[in-house]
């Protein structure tokens, strides 16, 4: 079953958010594929990126890199690396965004964390262990994203259907990043696809030891 607010007395008692905030950020979200007119500002993609980056990573690592795609002319570049599926969606959406994860996020550990510096030569030497760290707290910092994109009044539509390589062959070229989703954002319309798919019940997805 879906979740119905109304069905669900207590779940606003838990909260320490209101009502509002809980609806634009989970309960009234949609993914979306039709948008209302109207650019998305820098000042907008700036905050989206202010709230993303408050989420925890492991040591604080914050692999994830954002692409921002506005000119119509990366658009196109972009669209031809898309599934079938996907493509005109990304060239109708607002605002596109590319998230990538760099696996030499170690570089910046005495900024972001200053005193595991020491960790640094640990790290270099371990290509392994920090591409998987790096694809693990990347895809962490993709829900981050999302959320934060929903705080500023934006939809969004995450996608995994593309050629990476493609990708970043064109926009991640001399670089060690590597894209993993993109996502288009925008401010949605009123035009609802379909119904809300089913939401699995606490006890289907739950276990308490």
């Amino acid at each position: 079953m879906s979740l119905d607010v109304a069905t669900e007395p207590d779940l606003h008692h838990e909260l320490v958010v209101d009502k509002e905030a809980a609806a634009a950020l989970f309960l009234d979200a949609r993914t979306a594929n039709n948008w209302a007119d109207g650019e998305i500002a820098e000042e907008t993609l700036q905050a989206v990126y202010a709230l993303t980056r408050m989420g925890p990573t492991a040591m604080n690592i914050q692999p994830m890199r954002i692409t921002w795609v506005r000119s119509p002319e990366a658009r196109e570049r972009l669209a031809v690396h898309m599934n079938d599926g996907n493509r005109a969606k990304t060239l109708a959406a607002p605002m596109v965004a590319v998230l990538s994860y760099t696996t030499q996020w170690h570089e910046l550990i005495p900024t972001t964390a200053p005193h595991m510096s020491a960790m640094v030569p640990t790290f270099e030497s371990n290509p392994d262990a920090r591409k998987l760290m790096a694809v693990n707290n990347a895809h962490l910092q993709a829900g981050y994203f999302i959320m934060a994109a929903r705080a500023a009044g934006l939809a969004a539509g995450p996608m995994t259907g593309f050629d990476a390589a493609g990708l970043d062959g064109d926009f991640n070229v001399d670089s060690a990043s590597k894209s993993f989703m993109v996502v288009n954002l925008g401010r949605p319309s009123d035009v609802i696809d379909r119904a809300r798919l089913p939401r699995l019940e606490f006890d289907a997805a739950n276990v308490t030891l």
